[in-house]
């Protein structure tokens, strides 16, 4: 994959979870092929990575598919501790 002339950027959202801090990290990678990781700590430990290959994405698309991914993280999260609360 090319180097990027402007690579897109992470994104970092951090929630109070009880006495805990939930923190969701979004990252793009360049090599060895285009792809976004979301890392998902509470508390300040490591708890879920989650993978996502961009090489097929066209690079005028990369930031909005990195925003659209983290945001599916988050609402997945959302969505697991509201079924917890019930």
């Amino acid at each position: 994959m090319p180097d990027l002339a402007n690579p897109p950027m992470g994104r970092l959202d951090a929630f109070d979870v009880g006495a805990k801090k939930l923190t969701v990290q979004t990252e793009f990678f360049g090599r060895p092929a285009w792809r976004v990781e979301t890392k998902v700590y509470l508390a300040g430990a490591l708890k879920k990575v989650y993978t996502e290959d961009l090489s097929a994405t066209a690079e005028s698309d990369l930031q909005r598919t990195i925003d659209t991914f983290h945001q599916a993280k988050i609402d997945e999260i959302v969505a697991g501790l509201r079924r917890l609360q019930q």
